[in-house]
């Protein structure tokens, strides 16, 4: 006996609902508006009318993506996830980070931003936000949820971001900051992390695709290939598949080696930025005077020009734009040394103007180190934290910023060794002494400070993992206002 068809109305009006969700989807995906996307022309930046633009702003690190030294923790951030939820439990976890995300970044944060003049954020993300490494391939549509908003902030005061990939599947380079908890770049061994990336980047070119304030997309934050014959193939595929799905928005493409590399690159890419970092020697906690000698060399704003003349060295020969992805000295809380951080700043945002480069300094918000904006020590995260922050600087257990006064007793008898018995050891990226502390300092005394850490978040109430998440709120922080009048143009 046949069964009875389905009413024809009932057909169309669940194919009506389906098309009306698609339709709801794609709007989600791709915000429709009239303003146009920003492009390459020639060795500048252009908007839609044709009129020079130049990205100046900051990097949005520790939130979509943690960092040690941002956000007070040891290690990479997913281990640093992993004690915080065996502490916290399920609940109030998700608790934290939600309200974590929220206070991060707000309505005035974007309008603290714009009143210094400034149109720029970079937006770190982890993948692991976007796709869980038990269940590979599926993208979570929740990690958009704080990313859409920080975008929308931004585009309100009429500011550009820029997505910036900082943490890749099987990690790009060999240390914390792209949430590696080895020392070993995987993602130029396995095809499968390539795989992977390309997919997340399809989705995110898919979603951003008509949005004319996403400036473009920074598809691998400094990547580290120790064979120098994966990036640039990879990079081509990550191209090729991105423009696909949103042949418009620019491509932001760093380096080999950490953003130092670029030879091995195609100057014909079209609507491609290349971008280095420009870290200055004399801006790092154990640096010497500025102007003055930094090991072993002598730096006045003439050899810190040198050095960003030999990183811009492809983009300058090609008649190509340059953009500066990160830059920015560290403070160390001594007015005199400081003084001098603010002086190589200021140099070197002069060398920036004079070859027209746009430019996103590191750090936006932190817990002291580097950023603009940061948290004071009477917040309730800091009060929790001090103490493990404290042993971890003694320690050196941070590669940006550390210092290693408290375990000299230990790595020079490695530094002795590695000389006397493997006087030829080089391992990339960076010799012999930056490994023994990469392995030492940051991995395994790093990992031995975590339990730690977990312990000073067992037994929180709710409204205590409130509080916490609340220390990163805009109204909780300091501002450095020297800085803020030198990146505003107050003070040049």
């Amino acid at each position: 006996m046949k069964k009875n068809p389905r009413p024809i109305p009932a057909i169309l009006a669940s194919a009506f609902a389906l098309f009306m969700s698609g339709q709801a989807a794609a709007a989600q995906e791709a915000p429709a508006s009239s303003e146009p996307l920003l492009a390459v022309k020639g060795d500048k930046l252009v908007n839609g009318k044709g009129e020079v633009v130049r990205l100046r702003g900051f990097g949005l690190g520790g939130m979509l993506h943690m960092e040690n030294f941002i956000d007070g923790y040891p290690g990479n951030e997913e281990a640093f996830r992993e004690v915080l939820l065996k502490s916290m439990g399920r609940k109030k976890y998700d608790l934290f980070f939600e309200n974590l995300y929220r206070n991060y970044f707000t309505e005035e944060d974007a309008r603290y931003i714009a009143s210094l003049g400034l149109n720029l954020v970079r937006i770190p993300i982890n993948y692991r936000l976007f796709e869980d490494d038990m269940n590979p391939r599926v993208i979570k549509q929740d990690g958009f949820t704080h990313l859409d908003r920080v975008i929308k902030l931004c585009a309100e005061q009429r500011i550009y971001t820029i997505i910036d990939l900082h943490a890749l599947p099987g990690y790009q380079n060999q240390h914390w900051h792209s949430d590696n908890p080895i020392h070993k770049a995987l993602l130029w061994k396995h095809k499968d992390f390539q795989d992977r990336t390309v997919m997340l980047w399809e989705a995110i070119a898919r979603r951003y695709r008509d949005d004319p304030w996403v400036a473009g997309y920074d598809l691998i934050n400094e990547p580290a290939d120790p064979t120098g014959q994966v990036v640039v193939p990879f990079f081509q595929r990550l191209k090729d598949a991105v423009r696909k799905v949103d042949p418009a928005h620019i491509l932001f493409i760093e380096g080999n080696t950490y953003a130092r590399e670029f030879d091995m690159f195609d100057p014909t890419w079209e609507n491609v930025v290349y971008t280095n970092h420009d870290y200055a020697a004399p801006g790092f906690p154990s640096s010497g005077p500025y102007p003055g000698e930094t090991r072993g060399r002598h730096y006045d704003s003439k050899a810190v020009e040198a050095d960003f003349l030999k990183k811009s060295r492809f983009m300058l020969d090609n008649g190509l734009h340059i953009w500066v992805g990160e830059f920015g000295p560290l403070y160390t809380g001594d007015a005199q040394k400081d003084e001098m951080r603010y002086q190589l700043l200021k140099d070197q945002l002069a060398i920036y103007d004079k070859h027209g480069a746009s430019w996103c300094i590191w750090l936006y918000r932190d817990v002291g180190l580097h950023a603009l904006v940061y948290q004071p020590e009477t917040t309730a995260w800091m009060r929790r934290i001090k103490p493990m922050l404290e042993k971890k600087q003694r320690l050196g257990a941070d590669s940006w910023g550390g210092v290693e006064t408290g375990i000299q007793e230990v790595m020079a008898p490695i530094d002795a060794m590695l000389a006397r018995e493997f006087p030829d050891y080089d391992p990339y990226p960076n010799g012999a002494q930056r490994q023994a502390r990469l392995l030492v300092r940051h991995i395994l005394i790093a990992e031995a400070l975590l339990d730690e850490y977990g312990k000073a978040f067992e037994g929180l109430s709710e409204d205590d993992v409130v509080e916490l998440a609340e220390s990163f709120n805009l109204k909780k922080a300091n501002r450095r206002t020297r800085l803020e009048a030198i990146l505003s143009g107050r003070e040049r």
